[in-house]
């Protein structure tokens, strides 16, 4: 069963770490936007961002959250989902009412690592973790992304203990989306942290988010 989200009443800010997937995140990306305009969101450097290597990555992740000042949010994306979820696999944290560091993680656009790859580097975090997530988590799925069909994206859900949320058309939910900040992505972020941060639409090539529309899209998964 998912968690119930917005129930932290840790006394610091979360820190919020943006996970990368696969070839990095450059300009124009979301996670990129965010790390310029957020308070305290920092980029964990995994490396080899063209020739990933899951153990690597999780030791490097497990690092980035062990080095953080305070509580901790992942904003993970495409690949960077799956180094979250075999991180939690691997260290078994406790969640944040057990005094885990990570108290929530927003999962944006993970790949099919199983099935049909589009690329076989997403093949070397095969097989997807089975077990529940320990912290509230958001999964993010696009209608036409081409890494993963909204079915897959449901079950992932379910598997993960997550809630589900549809972002529409929005392909990979990259740089290539046009989102700029993404104000949708935004509110998210915001269902996960103690405090909501602003929310300003500033991208004309981003579609208005209308509050009745995020409510529509956020969909609860049980197990």
């Amino acid at each position: 069963m998912a968690h119930e989200i917005n129930s932290l009443n840790n006394a610091s800010p979360p820190v919020i770490l943006t996970v990368p997937g696969l070839g990095n995140s450059g300009p124009g990306h979301w996670q990129t936007e965010w790390e310029a305009r957020l308070p305290g969101c920092r980029r964990v450097d995994l490396g080899l961002w063209e020739d990933p290597h899951r153990n690597t990555w999780v030791n490097k992740l497990n690092l980035a959250i062990q080095r953080a000042e305070g509580p901790v949010v992942l904003a993970a994306h495409s690949l960077g989902c799956l180094a979250v979820a075999w991180w939690a696999e691997y260290e078994r944290p406790g969640g944040p009412v057990e005094g885990g560091k990570v108290v929530g993680a927003l999962l944006v656009a993970p790949p099919d690592v199983e099935e049909r790859p589009l690329d076989r580097r997403l093949t070397r975090f095969a097989p997807v973790p089975e077990s529940a997530l320990p912290f509230p988590t958001v999964l993010v799925a696009s209608r036409n992304d081409p890494y993963l069909t909204m079915a897959q994206a449901r079950s992932l859900a379910r598997r993960w203990g997550a809630r589900l949320a549809d972002a529409g058309e929005a392909g990979h939910i990259n740089a290539a989306s046009g989102l700029g900040d993404w104000a949708f992505g935004r509110l998210l972020l915001n269902t996960l942290l103690p405090q909501p941060l602003p929310v300003v639409q500033d991208t004309p090539r981003a579609p208005a988010v209308q509050r009745e529309d995020f409510d529509q899209a956020l969909l609860w998964q049980r197990a």
